[in-house]
């Protein structure tokens, strides 16, 4: 049975017009105003809604606050339809739970691309629960078998990232790698080493791969954008990191080992944070920024440096090192910069292998 998505909007024109636009993919339900849609609510239950933002009496902002305030309610994604065209608005839609918006007069493939991925977010989500549920009552002392769920569920919501941003994956795959070797090598040079246990390194190298998780909640207009942000879109690019740790109590918290959990937490949350104090989200510095953080802080930086180079035209990692070491004690830990140095030349071999 195909989807059911519940368009809310005052303007019978607007209407129409967005279900001529989806209901050969899904089943519509309409309302016209926020009291008519929360009567819908008492005897339905969509898979998605579509709400007008500026309607008389209850507008979409009320409405939400109705929808967010109740358990079963706010399980239920919202996209906001808005004739209002500015990034203060977006951020207040987002800001109130919505996951995206669709300008007016509505694309056609923009708004259904948008209820598509969406949509696709949320049965990918709704399958990963019921996966990491099912199978840990079956394999509570089975460790290994354990692992192999988590390490699933993080390569698919990679590869969603990935997809969402139109890269080429090889970021994610980068960072693992770095991390990994990292790790190692801190261990063996007695820098941060009795953290870096092998369960530690074994759980960082898998979830570096989610460090921006959070861009799921980000709208294409923002993450697909050619050109450089608006300082009110940057804001709300920010707000990536926040995102992906909450993404991160959603999915393990009370699921997995607090270790994981924690480790996957400051990863999502902290690897935008400076080591002068000047990052984001919390400003926090030096050694109050957690490990897991620092480090694939790293390993993200370089990474970006490497692929700035590229699209630039330079193939010569020299310059990317150049930079990464300019870095250290401002933007990232100078004594993880300094091991991460020592790998250069065989990073150096790494890349003109392929293998990077």
């Amino acid at each position: 049975m195909s989807q059911i998505v519940l368009i809310v909007d005052d303007d019978i024109t607007s209407l129409k017009l967005a279900m001529s636009i989806i209901e050969k993919d899904y089943r519509v339900a309409t309302a016209i105003s926020g009291e008519m849609t929360l009567k819908y609510l008492e005897k339905n239950r969509p898979d998605l809604i579509l709400l007008d933002l500026n309607m008389p009496d209850m507008d979409g902002l009320e409405v939400m606050e109705v929808l967010t305030a109740d358990p079963e309610y706010s399980k239920i994604p919202v996209i906001f339809l808005t004739a209002t065209h500015s990034p203060q608005v977006e951020a207040q839609c987002l800001d109130v739970g919505a996951l995206d918006f669709v300008s007016k007069p509505f694309i056609p493939q923009v708004l259904r691309s948008r209820v598509r991925r969406i949509l696709e977010l949320y049965n990918f989500k709704d399958q990963l629960d019921f996966m990491v549920e099912e199978k840990s009552k079956e394999i509570m002392d089975k460790a290994e078998e354990k692992a192999d769920i988590q390490n699933n569920v993080i390569a698919g919501l990679a590869n969603l990232i990935e997809e969402r941003e139109n890269s080429t994956g090889y970021h994610v795959k980068n960072v693992q790698t770095y991390v990994g070797m990292l790790c190692y090598a801190l261990r063996a040079q007695k820098v941060y080493a009795p953290q870096m246990t092998d369960e530690f390194i074994e759980c960082i190298y898998n979830v570096s791969a989610l460090h921006d998780v959070g861009k799921i909640k980000i709208s294409d207009a923002i993450l697909q954008k050619n050109g450089v942000l608006s300082e009110e879109e940057f804001g709300i690019m920010r707000n990536h990191t926040r995102y992906g740790a909450d993404i991160m109590d959603e999915l393990f918290a009370g699921r997995v080992e607090d270790d994981f959990w924690r480790t996957a937490r400051d990863v999502a949350l902290y690897h935008h944070e400076r080591w002068d104090g000047t990052g984001y989200p919390e400003g926090l510095a030096g050694e109050n920024i957690p490990l897991a953080g620092r480090i694939v802080a790293v390993a993200d930086t370089f990474d970006t440096f490497c692929e700035d180079c590229i699209n630039k035209g330079d193939d010569d990692e020299s310059q990317a090192f150049n930079m990464f070491k300019e870095a250290a004690g401002t933007r990232l830990d100078p004594r993880i910069v300094e091991v991460f140095m020592t790998l250069e030349d065989k990073l150096k071999e790494m890349k003109k292998e392929g293998v990077l």
